[in-house]
Formats: C-alpha cells, sequence, structure tokens
C-alpha cells in the first residue's frame, strides 16, 4: 500500500552440539581372511586413519541452545545440520535464528532446505513465509501461507501472516479477511490483534487501531511489541503522556527519550512542516510488521 502521511501509524522497536570423532571400521578386501592376523597399526597411523563424524546434539543440549543468543544459535543449528541435513528441527531453528540476524536469504534458504526433504513441513513453510515478510516481501511468503492455512484452517497464526503478506502485497480487502478469520479462530491473541491494528494505522483508521492494541498489551501473553506498538498509536494521536509510561516500560532511558523526542515533534505538527518526519512514522509502521516477526518463533 502506499503509505499517507495524514493517517497514524505504528512502530515496534522491540527488536554448539559436540562435534565429536568417531571412529571408521575399515574391513578386510576380499572374502576370504588372511592366513595369518595382520600386523597391528602403530597408533599414529590409527589417529590417522580415523574418520571424524559429526554427532547430533541431546535433547538437553539443544534446549539450552534454544534458549541462547541469536548468534550463537546460528552456530549451534549450524553445526546440527552439518551432523544431519535432513534434521527438520535443527534447519527450521537455524532459519529461525538467522531471520532475527536480519540475514533473510539465508534464512530463507535454510528452511527450503528442509522442505526439500521434508515437502509440507508445516514449520518450516512457516519460516519461509515470516523470513519473505520480514524481509518486505510478502508477495513470497503468500503461496506458503495459503498452503498452511489450506493444511490447517484453524490456523490462526497462520492466517494473521497471511493479513500481514496481503498488506506488504497491496490487497487490503484480502487482508481484511485474512486477519478477521484469525481473530475469528482466536480472538484473544496479542500478536494477531497487533497484527491488525498495524494494519488498521496505517489505513487511516487510528482510534480502531488503539483499541485493538489496549486489548492486545491486557492479554496475559502480551510483551514488549505490543506495549511499544500502543505508545506508538497513542504518540501519534498526541498522548504522549499517556504513552510514556509504555516506552519506558520496556526501553533504557537513552532510547527512550528519543522515542518520545520524536513523538513530541509529532504531536506539535513537525510532521506536518517536515516531509522527512512524516514520511519515517509511515516507514515505522512498515518496520513494525517486519520487526515482529523476528519477536518469537512463532506468532
Amino acid at each position: 500500500m502506499c503509505p499517507n502521511p495524514n493517517r497514524a501509524a505504528t512502530v515496534v522497536t522491540v527488536l554448539a552440539s559436540l562435534t565429536l570423532a568417531a571412529p571408521a571400521f575399515a574391513w578386510p578386501f576380499g572374502d576370504a581372511k588372511p592366513a595369518t592376523p595382520p600386523a597391528s597399526p602403530a597408533a599414529g597411523s590409527t589417529a590417522a586413519q580415523t574418520a571424524a563424524k559429526p554427532t547430533k546434539a541431546t535433547p538437553a543440549e539443544r534446549a539450552t541452545a534454544s534458549r541462547m543468543d541469536p548468534l550463537t544459535q546460528v552456530a549451534f543449528w549450524s553445526r546440527e545440520v552439518n551432523a544431519d541435513p535432513t534434521d527438520a528441527e535443527a534447519g527450521v531453528a537455524l532459519a529461525a535464528a538467522m531471520r532475527v540476524l536480519g540475514r533473510y536469504p539465508e534464512a530463507v534458504e535454510a528452511a527450503q532446505t528442509v522442505l526439500s526433504s521434508h515437502p509440507k513441513h508445516a514449520p518450516a513453510l512457516f519460516e519461509v513465509a515470516r523470513a519473505q515478510i520480514s524481509a518486505g516481501q510478502g508477495f513470497y511468503a503468500l503461496q506458503p501461507l495459503k498452503e498452511l492455512t489450506a493444511a490447517n484452517p484453524r490456523d490462526a497464526k497462520a492466517w494473521s501472516l497471511l493479513g500481514v503478506a496481503y498488506d506488504q502485497n497491496k490487497q487490503p480487502e484480502l487482508a481484511t479477511q485474512a486477519f478477521e478469520q484469525a481473530l475469528r479462530l482466536n480472538p484473544d491473541s496479542p500478536s494477531t490483534l497487533s497484527n491488525y491494528a498495524l494494519f488498521r494505522a496505517t489505513h487511516g483508521e487510528p482510534q480502531a487501531a488503539e483499541a485493538l492494541l489496549k486489548k492486545a498489551v491486557a492479554q496475559p501473553g502480551a510483551g514488549a511489541a505490543e506495549r511499544q506498538n500502543l505508545a506508538l498509536v497513542l504518540g501519534l494521536e498526541g498522548k504522549v503522556a499517556e504513552a510514556e509510561p509504555l516506552i519506558r516500560q520496556d526501553l533504557p532511558p537513552e532510547a527512550a527519550d528519543v522515542n518520545l523526542a520524536y513523538l513530541r515533534s509529532l504531536s506539535t505538527g513537525a510532521a506536518a512542516r517536515t516531509p522527512s518526519v512524516a514520511t519515517r512514522s509511515w516507514n515505522a509502521v512498515k518496520t513494525s510488521e517486519a520487526a515482529q516477526m523476528g519477536a518469537a518463533p512463532s506468532r
């Protein structure tokens, strides 16, 4: 869709398996056994003839890795994929970590590698879609999301993400249908409420966006993404005082001060007088849709 500087917008600023050497056993050539046992090889040659074979991590090691920072996760899951290229769990986890780091083409490639050996694998399809949307390429997320919703019509997360993809593809009517279907399936989902709010904000409905975001923030599973989206919607409506506690809840003082200064500049009319400011506010809402892709393993 083409941003309209006269409408409100929102933004979110939220943004090791061990490789062990396993012995390889070499059997004598031919079928007949030698008349006399072969001489024992020297210790040094035994080590030289031993082939190193990577081994996969234990479930406990994988659980620990999933709590690490994204860069560490990329290293860990890369080793897991090297140990077993058909490991779907490792491939999807690698794709997710790549996406969080902003390495979107590599994230897509990792997820598609899983699909090459596990066609129709739902988590891999979901990661392809999330990486494409994170890169602003919603068109390329449509097909995997359509496959997901066709296979499981009650997958609210897939419908919600399909709404974002349609929005990026400038198909607002289809986006609306997808978001509303997601909310019919899960009316209290913080991420779906937030996604739909971002969509409504970019279509000139700041009050509807505010109501959706307030409902999202009130849900038990709400986090910084929803709070910061609500803060910016409030700020863009001129309610900076109401936005400030939300901003300071999740951001350090320096970052909070920058965001508040930005909102005050909008509320005093700087956006109208300075086109670059208004443009940034509209770029922000598109960024927020992508930024939420990296907030959690699923939406």
